[in-house]
């Protein structure tokens, strides 16, 4: 006979850890005030948002790169593929069906080719500011490890040079491309006087002069930000401007560009990479002349949103591959032995500059952060677009609607009707067939269906998981999946019980060792089912996929920590260990379900 383990002679210790665990999700629900899942395209609409791209000479773009766009967008909205979004072609325009979206939200995530440009600063020019834009000063941060760096200025001239500190009237920046204010800077390891790494940081953002006077001699500056002339007038070019190696036709393009208007800032424009380029800051303060792009999108490994340590300051961090990360490290080095303001590297996300900082060390290692102005969903959303890459083509809006569900409360009511009548028929099988033991049944499915509801809110609301009904389908298909396990160690405890020679306590025991080999192999089969169907499919057939993978866990999690050992304890009672009629293991039920083909009857033995 099997000796029982510690976990077997604890059976609640086991039934509390799975106590901790039901509270634990439903805290998680109330701390983020998520009672409801979140519904699919087919129960609750969406935004519609049609594409149509733009070529250069107006002719229709290759399918080959159209076919690659929309991989990228389907990627954007459904990453995971679970979220519900659907996205086709139709002729050359691409569709987007975005469930439970805003418009304004919808377009900027599928709109936004997101290509990505590292390039020098060659010149610079302080534009005139719009009147309406905000009056927060904000001031450079530091490092505690940086090294200090001269403050920028408008132009190269040792003239009456105006300090890279706004003052409290000058405008700060607004919306980003991102649609947050990116006062961002890049920051890496770098060797400090010491021989340790440090991290300069150019962030710019709104700081008390107290902080200011505090990191003084430690500041890395970020963007380039005299104060705007008292006049409020365009400030006119430096005559000293350091033109040499610009592009002619680049400098007659800086000097005719017109960053006050927020039309003309070049937002969606694709820059060639491999050409000087001429742009705007995404708040219309600076416009730049700018080199050949060193560092690219396609030279970005991952991308990913987090908080920085130690604060609640969202960011952006960027792993390079390794020609990347050798393309960075020789941009950077390059960058901080230039004259001001060619030390500084500006990025240039679609068309726009969302920062300019001061280099003042080689950055090697490979990784860049992207700081400032962001929240969660804004930091997250511009990871997904750098992570998935830029979209080939550039594309217009055709049009943009709401649309309405599907399917509608009648077809979800129905989907749950049926869910709710399959689990009853489910429940009076067991009571009727198994008497006691299916109670234990019908508890573990009430366990279940607890842990598969609070997954789905909580996964909806941190993963963007909407239930739609493929969704529903594979929830209602896992009852019979959960229901086959406790009928597989129901059967092996009545094994172990007819041969008359252990009690129950010691049939439990023994029985569970071999049924849950059974048990875990069935749900293996359909668990690599589940990850093969959600890995070669999309859509609907994906979000099937997903839901019948979460429940085959939740199933083996409610079969170990909920029905073992419960049952191991209901063992000790004496209605269940004397065979009494009711409980489902009395020797006339159990003989009479085996046929009476051993040629005797057993009693069980009390425990």
């Amino acid at each position: 006979m099997a000796r029982p383990t510690s976990s077997h002679s604890k059976p609640g210790r086991t039934l509390l850890l799975l106590l901790a665990l039901i509270l634990a999700l439903g805290g998680t629900m109330f701390l983020q005030k998520a009672f409801t899942p979140k519904l699919g395209l087919d129960l609750a609409g969406g935004t519609t948002v049609t594409l149509s791209p733009v070529t250069q000479n107006g002719a229709a773009p290759p399918q080959e790169i159209l076919d690659r766009a929309v991989n990228i967008i389907r990627d954007r909205v459904n990453g995971t593929g679970i979220s519900d979004a659907e996205v086709a072609k139709s002729g050359d325009n691409i569709i987007i069906s975005i469930p439970g979206v805003g418009q304004s939200e919808a377009i900027k995530l599928v709109a936004t080719t997101a290509e990505l440009r590292f390039r020098q600063v060659l010149a610079m020019e302080a534009t005139q500011l719009p009147q309406e834009l905000p009056t927060q000063a904000p001031t450079p941060g530091a490092s505690p490890n940086g090294s200090a760096s001269p403050n920028a200025s408008a132009s190269p001239s040792a003239k009456s040079q105006p300090s890279s500190t706004r003052s409290a009237g000058t405008p700060g920046p607004s919306v980003s491309p991102t649609g947050k204010a990116l006062s961002s800077a890049l920051t890496a390891p770098t060797p400090t006087a010491t021989g340790g790494a440090a991290k300069p940081e150019t962030t710019r953002g709104a700081q008390s002069d107290q902080r200011q006077q505090r990191q003084k001699g430690q500041e890395a500056k970020a963007t380039p930000t005299p104060s705007a002339s008292p006049s409020g007038t365009q400030q006119p070019a430096d005559p000293g401007m350091n033109t040499a190696g610009i592009d002619p036709a680049v400098l007659k393009q800086f000097q005719a560009l017109d960053c006050t208007d927020p039309k003309k800032r070049g937002q969606g424009v694709q820059d060639d990479p491999n050409k000087q380029y001429a742009a705007c800051e995404s708040d219309g303060s600076y416009k730049y002349v700018l080199d050949k792009a060193k560092v690219v999108g396609t030279d970005i490994d991952t991308a990913s949103a987090g908080v920085r340590q130690g604060t609640t300051e969202w960011l952006v961090q960027l792993d390079f591959k390794s020609k990347g990360a050798s393309a960075w490290a020789t941009l950077t080095a390059q960058a901080v032995s230039a004259p001001d303001p060619r030390n500084k590297v500006a990025v240039v996300l679609d068309g726009v500059v969302i920062t300019a900082p001061n280099i003042i060390s080689a950055i090697p290692g490979g990784r860049a952060e992207i700081t400032g102005g962001f929240d969660q969903k804004s930091a997250t959303d511009l990871a997904e677009q750098l992570k998935y890459g830029a979209l080939p083509l550039k594309f217009e809006r055709s049009s943009v609607d709401t649309v309405s569900s599907t399917l509608g409360q009648d077809q979800l009511q129905g989907g749950l009707v049926s869910g709710i009548i399959g689990l009853a028929l489910v429940v009076v099988y067991c009571l009727l067939y198994y008497r006691g033991l299916g109670i234990v049944a019908v508890l573990s499915l009430v366990v279940a269906t607890i842990l598969t509801y609070t997954a789905v809110v909580v996964l909806g609301h941190n993963a963007n998981f909407r239930l739609s009904l493929p969704h529903i389908i594979g929830l209602v298909v896992s009852i019979g999946i959960t229901a086959d396990s406790f009928i597989v160690y129901f059967e092996r405890i009545r094994d172990e019980m007819k041969e008359g020679r252990r009690t129950l306590r010691a049939a439990v025991e023994v029985a569970w060792v071999r049924a849950r080999r059974t048990i875990l192999i069935a749900d293996a089969v359909m668990f690599i089912a589940a990850v093969v169907l959600y890995a070669l499919a999309v859509g609907g057939v994906a979000g099937f996929a997903f839901a019948m993978g979460l429940t085959t866990l939740i199933d083996i999690l409610v079969v170990f920590m909920f029905t073992k050992p419960f049952i191991a304890m209901l063992a000790r009672l004496k209605f269940f260990a004397k065979g009494h009629p009711l409980s489902g293991l009395d020797s006339e039920r159990m003989s009479a379900d085996h046929g009476g083909s051993a040629g005797r009857t057993t009693t069980p033995q009390e425990a």
